[in-house]
């Protein structure tokens, strides 16, 4: 396969990732990092070191606005909820479990 037909393809599901976040609100971050160790901050962090490495800065804060397509702060005001005790001790767990 061509270089920038992989990058391409990459990028295509990339964006229907975020897409597919966006269409799915309802799924808290702490859900995401107990289940898959990784959320939408973190992809706001990955897209914000792939930037740097080829040159481009991209703060976090624009990161993140890219990942949840409004300002985190929004988002964060219309979506977020609190954590329950049992997706923090989940969380703890998890977080445990990747030092054993």
């Amino acid at each position: 396969m061509d270089k920038s037909v992989q990058t391409e393809i990459e990028a295509a599901v990339f964006r229907r990732l975020i897409t597919h976040l966006d269409e799915h609100k309802d799924v808290q971050n702490i859900e995401l990092m107990i289940l898959a160790d990784f959320c939408r901050n973190c992809l706001a962090k990955w897209y914000s070191k792939a930037a740097e490495e080829n040159g481009e800065e991209v703060d976090y804060d624009e990161a993140r606005r890219v990942v949840y397509k409004m300002p985190y702060s929004e988002w964060k005001e219309k979506h977020q909820l609190p954590a329950t005790e049992e997706q923090l001790a989940a969380f703890t767990a998890r977080q445990a479990a990747k030092k054993a």
